[in-house]
Formats: structure tokens, sequence, C-alpha cells
């Protein structure tokens, strides 16, 4: 049987440490994601560090770290004083680490100290990127040119019910003399679960949209590490394509996050919100007052112009009724003037008329007729105007002009 050459696992580990403490014998800075961190009841601090990669965020590399008890406090008080926030998982940070390599626990890091600045800056960098990429989308005014309505007093309240800004922006309404319908929208403001929870509650709202004038998104103070949440992109690009106009009091006094300036008006702190829709309110009263004094002047302005042109058209139909009056009475006399020489002419013409009547029967007369030579003869009393109504031996009168002339038919002649 063949025989190798070999060292023992204890050995390759050996010469693993020794080279690790031998390459890197001083503390290097590193830059990482906390994944994961627990506080030990001992006071040491334990930490997963990653490092991640690609859209889909998949770890490009992992290591366990850990702070000392004895270092802890120093770092963990120092970057929660510069940043606003304590250590958490899911922040960058760029830590001070000594390396280390245990035969039995393996590869880990010693943290002895940590850059908050790097943290901040990390922040600031992904609020670039959401202002770039909302930008190059086309949506960053979208919310901003939406159309707010001259009252809003019907309000979707998108907070934490138990939050101090919330309970402020309600008292503020409160002594208002105004009447407001707010509905509350229940989210995390802050923490790893804010972005989510903030986006839920604003698809609640879009479900109801017809219900609400506009979207309030309030939370009292905090750091900027606690305000984060409001710059990242799903949420701001949620606000800025949302279909009612949004106004938010984020209470922060230094920087406007992303959220602020994608929100169609962006106030300080929940009380200035609120201030902000007493004070819309309060000009939209004064324009109905000012309104209603132009309808009242205006009223009394075309009654009095109606009572004039009344007037003036009283006027005219007085004047207009006397001269049709006038005109009248003179066609009547000019009638009346008239009418004895029209009676006298029509009973002239009448009188004409009939002497011309009577002059046609004279002449038509059957005394003239007879004169003319003519005779009338009637056989049994009537007047005969047919041969055919004469017989034989028949008597017959016959009439002329100056008697009657009686005989007896002999004979008669009938023409063809």
């Amino acid at each position: 049987m063949q025989t190798h050459s070999h060292i023992t696992l204890s050995q390759l580990q050996r010469l693993v440490k020794e080279a690790l403490h031998e390459r890197f014998a001083l503390p290097v800075w590193v830059s990482a994601e906390i994944s994961e961190i627990k506080v030990n009841y001992s006071g040491h601090c334990y930490l997963e560090l990653v490092e991640k990669g690609g859209d889909n965020g998949v770890p490009l590399a992992q290591s366990r770290a850990v702070i000392w008890r004895t270092a802890y406090p120093r770092i963990a008080g120092y970057f929660e004083a510069e940043t606003g926030q304590r250590l958490a998982a899911g922040i960058k940070i760029l830590a001070k680490v000594a390396v280390n390599y245990h035969e039995l626990y393996g590869f880990s890091l010693q943290i002895t100290d940590i850059d908050p600045t790097y943290t901040l800056g990390d922040m600031e960098r992904q609020r670039q990127m959401t202002i770039a990429q909302l930008q190059k989308e086309g949506v960053w005014d979208m919310n901003r040119e939406a159309p707010m309505p001259v009252v809003v007093q019907r309000v979707a309240v998108v907070s934490s019910a138990n939050a101090a800004g919330y309970q402020d922006f309600r008292k503020e309404l409160t002594k208002s003399p105004y009447r407001f319908e707010v509905t509350l929208f229940d989210a995390f403001m802050q923490g790893a679960a804010a972005e989510e929870s903030i986006v839920t509650a604003l698809c609640a709202v879009a479900e109801r949209m017809d219900e609400f004038d506009a979207v309030v998104l309030i939370r009292g103070g905090g750091s900027a590490s606690d305000l984060n949440c409001f710059n990242a992109y799903r949420l701001c690009a949620h606000m800025a394509q949302f279909p009612l106009p949004i106004l938010t009091g984020i209470g922060h006094d230094k920087d406007t996050s992303v959220a602020d300036m994608v929100a169609h008006t962006a106030l300080k702190t929940p009380t200035a919100v609120a201030g902000w829709l007493v004070e819309r309110m309060t000009q939209a009263e004064g324009w109905l007052d000012y309104a209603a004094l132009q309808l009242h002047d205006a009223t009394k302005a075309a009654m009095h112009a109606s009572e004039v042109r009344l007037e003036r058209l009283s006027g005219d139909l007085r004047q207009m009724s006397g001269n049709l009056l006038t005109r009248q009475r003179l066609r009547a006399e000019h009638l009346s003037a008239l009418l004895p020489e029209a009676v006298r002419n029509f009973l002239a013409r009448q009188a004409t008329r009939l002497d011309n009547a009577a002059e046609l029967i004279a002449g038509r007369s059957p005394e003239r007729i007879l004169r003319l030579g003519f005779a009338v003869v009637r056989t049994g009393g009537k007047a005969v105007v047919s041969a055919r109504g004469v017989r034989k031996g028949d008597a017959l009168e016959i009439e002329v002009a100056d008697g009657t002339i009686h005989g007896t038919a002999q004979k008669t002649f009938l023409t063809s």
C-alpha cells in the first residue's frame, strides 16, 4: 500500500491562520451591510455582514463579525450621535476590522471602529438615485400637477395612530371653526417595515379615492436615518403617481425628503399641515363671502337697471298710446268728414243704376213689344208658343197693341 505525505486538519488551519494574520497584521476598513445584529447579555455585539450584488440583491460575500463589550458602547454611541439612529439590520457601514481565524469557529471579523459619515453618504446616494430614476421615468411632477380642490374637507391621513404628530394634527383641526372629515389609514412611519406599510396604506386610500379630496402623510420629527424610508424609490414612485393630491408633514427641519419633493404640497410638521388646511378653508370662506357681496351688488344693480328700464318703457308706452289715439282720432274725424259726401255719391250711383234698370225694363215691356207689331196668341187662357199646341177649330184670342181679336183656328202649318 502506497503512503502519501499529508498534514492534519489542525495543521492546515494553523497555516491558514498564520497566513491571514501575516497578511492582515493591521486592521483594514471594510464596507458592508448589516444583515443581522444582536447584543448578547454579556454586552458583546454579534453581527452578520453581507455584500449584495446585482438587481436581485443576492449576497456576493458574507461574514460573521463581533464588537466586544469593551468597545461597543463607544462605537454604538458615536454612531447614533452622528447618524441619529442605532446600528440595525439593513444599513450600510464602513467598519475598521481585524481579521481573525479560529481553528474551531472559522473566519470572523472584529470591529474596532465604524465611520458614521459613510452611512450618511450612502443614504444621500440612495436619495439622489431615487430622484434621478423618478425624473427619468417622467413621473417627477405628476402629483404636483394634480388639481387641488378649492375646499379640502374630506381628508385621508396616512400615519401611525399612536404618533404624537397625528395627535397634534387632530388637535389643530379641532381648534378651527370648520368641520373636517378625517379618515386614518394606520401605518408604520419608521423602521424596516415603514416603506411597505405606507405603500399598503396608500393603496387602501386609492380604492376609496372618491371619498376624499386629498391625502395627508404625516409623522413627528426624527433623525435623517429615521426618515430614510421617505427617500425610498418604491414609496416615492407610488406617491408621485397617486391620483389624489398629497400633502406631507414629515417633521424634519433640515433636509427635504424625496417624498416631500414629489408631493403636491410639502410642509414641515403635522401641525403645519393642519394649519394649511384651516387656512385654505378660511380662504374659501372669504371667497364665498366676497362672491355673496358681489352677487348682492350685482342683484341691486340689475334691479335698479330694470326699474329705470321699466320707467322708460312706461313713459314710451304712454307717449306711443297718446300718439296712436291722436292718429286714430284724426283719422276718425277725417272719415267722419268724408262720410256724408261718400253717402251722397253712393246714393247717386245707386239712383243711376236704378234709372238704367228702369229704362231697360221699360224697353222690354210687353206693351212696347206689342206696339212693334208682335201679338200674343192664347187658346184656353194659355199663351200659344208652338203650332202643335193648336188644333183646328180651337178658339183663339189674339192680343195686339190696341186690343184683342177673337177667332177660330182653321188649319195649322208646321215648319220643319
